[in-house]
């Protein structure tokens, strides 16, 4: 929306509030006449807002645990994760399989005293690896077709020359 489009709209907010007064304002060159009293309209009311904020109440020490595990045999993906939080103090911990075929394990705690500490552990998995079906042998050898040459292009197109300065700076 233009600038002049929301001058417009407030003008005519404005005047069906009857701040503005509907009658047409002209400009003479002569001395002005007042015909009729300007007439005030009530002042504008205060309304309360629509929207109500909530405020959550604030927990001091708050307390929680979860946990998950993943594993998917079709896929080989395998996962988990425990946390717990008393207060200020988490602890947790999670482990993932890498694509290496290592699992990765990360045990982590968090306080106000000593901050966040991870200790990472990797440790090899006997990894089974699925039997590969034998490619089929060709049986014929594959005829190769002769290289292709490629025509002289039909127009060259130079590249634009670039030249750089200094910004200029000015006092």
């Amino acid at each position: 929306m233009s600038f002049k489009c929301v001058v417009l709209a407030c003008l005519v907010a404005a005047t069906s509030a009857g701040l503005i007064p509907a009658a047409p304002l002209s400009y003479a060159t002569g001395p002005v006449v007042h015909t009729a009293p300007l007439v005030h309209s009530a002042p504008v009311a205060y309304a309360a807002p629509i929207a109500k904020v909530v405020v959550e109440e604030y927990d001091s020490h708050p307390r929680y645990s979860f946990a998950y595990n993943v594993q998917d045999g079709l896929t080989g993906d395998s996962k988990t994760q425990h946390e717990t939080r008393d207060g200020d103090v988490v602890k947790g911990s999670y482990s993932v399989v890498d694509p290496d075929g290592t699992k990765r394990t990360v045990d982590y705690t968090s306080d106000p005293h000593n901050g966040f500490n991870a200790v990472v552990r990797k440790e090899a998995l006997g990894v089974k690896v699925a039997a590969v079906a034998p490619v089929a042998k060709i049986a014929a050898p594959v005829a190769y077709a002769a290289p292709i040459v490629h025509a002289t292009p039909i127009a060259k197109i130079a590249a634009p020359a670039y030249a750089y300065s200094a910004p200029i700076y000015h006092h």
